[in-house]
């Protein structure tokens, strides 16, 4: 069986910043990222292009791999079978579409399992996928990499958080027009909208119920708070937050009212903190039949958008942001455009 990945780091198809016609990184070649977390196995397939990166192909699917780790730090049976079906997908379609490299990762529920390293074996074994476990700090600064288009350069910080299945990243950034922005501090926390749900309720919380998330979530920020004093900058409108998970962008699909989910009205989309709450409000009294039936939600995150709602008020408590950025984009991006410098390094150009 043919294998992917491994350890090391391959040439991918992501913008290299070369900025013209006549940039030769990579062409014509197909390079794949895999990002398999708590709840979702997510492929990107691409090529560069003159504008920078070219999709050829995408898939994602909710797994929830790490359903039940929180309480047994086991992987269950299911939850593998589950994944290694998703798993299966993303080889064929690297294979059909002719692959040539590229790297694929597993995050916090294969960080924290007991079976991790039998579970990755058997992907190998059965998929032909080599998943590399990359670490809470690796994760942060590939994610980071992979939303920075979006910052806005006219703030001098800004929050970027990922609100996972099992865990969540938050990364405090000094915004620099023209660079890379400088990392002033990060942490992950140890929740997420899937061990949140199967702590509090997801189908029906109660009102209490809802009040003690947002409390529990709201208890875990206070060190990063006294650490990196982010509620000054809020405070002085000197700084937005920006999202890059499922809860930000099922809530913005909500809040702009599509028939159905649409990436290119929500990576990029802008939501104040009152419509963020609204929502919020909206989502947390919904009935679990009624969130089902929603083309934005439906039953892969009916039960589980409610927590990620808590989740952001509490950090709108926190952190009085008027703004938040929503991005539908984030490790995979990172993954990609990190190899693809790296080959760019590498590769031979012609003297000028």
């Amino acid at each position: 069986m043919a294998e992917y990945g491994g350890n090391s780091e391959q040439v991918s198809s992501l913008d290299c910043g070369c900025g013209g016609s006549d940039c030769q990184c990579g062409a014509g070649d197909l390079y794949a990222a895999i990002d398999l977390g708590t709840n979702n196995c997510r492929l990107l397939i691409a090529k560069s292009s003159p504008d920078g990166v070219k999709v050829v192909d995408a898939f994602s699917r909710i797994v929830r791999l790490g359903e039940g780790v929180d309480r047994t730090e086991m992987l269950s049976p299911a939850a593998m079978d589950r994944t290694i079906d998703a798993l299966s997908v993303c080889a064929e379609k690297m294979r059909r579409r002719s692959v040539t490299g590229g790297r694929f990762v597993a995050t916090e529920a294969c960080r924290r399992a007991r079976n991790g390293d039998a579970f990755l074996e058997r992907v190998r074994r059965e998929t032909g996928i080599n998943l590399d476990v990359i670490s809470a700090e690796e994760e942060a600064t590939l994610a980071v990499s992979g939303c920075a288009p979006l910052l806005d350069e006219d703030c001098k910080n800004a929050l970027v958080f990922d609100i996972g299945g099992g865990s969540t990243e938050l990364i405090w950034l000094k915004i620099c027009p023209g660079e890379a922005p400088d990392v002033l501090g990060w942490t992950s926390l140890p929740f997420g909208v899937v061990s949140l749900s199967e702590r509090f309720g997801g189908h029906n919380p109660s009102a209490q119920d809802y009040e003690a998330m947002v409390e529990n979530v709201q208890s875990q920020l206070g060190d990063f708070e006294a650490e990196h004093g982010l509620r000054a900058a809020f405070g002085e409108g000197a700084a937005h937050m920006l999202g890059i998970s499922g809860t930000v962008t099922t809530m913005a699909a909500v809040s702009l009212e599509l028939p159905r989910y649409d990436r290119s009205k929500v990576d990029g989309a802008w939501l104040s903190d009152n419509e963020i709450i609204r929502v919020s409000r909206n989502l947390a009294t919904m009935a679990y039949a009624d969130r089902v039936a929603h083309p934005c939600i439906r039953k892969s995150r009916a039960d589980l958008v409610v927590s990620g709602c808590a989740a952001m008020d509490a950090m709108l408590r926190e952190w009085p942001a008027d703004r938040i950025r929503v991005a539908d984009r984030g490790l995979r991006e990172g993954i990609l455009l990190k190899l693809m410098q790296s080959s760019s390094a590498a590769q031979p150009h012609a003297s000028v």
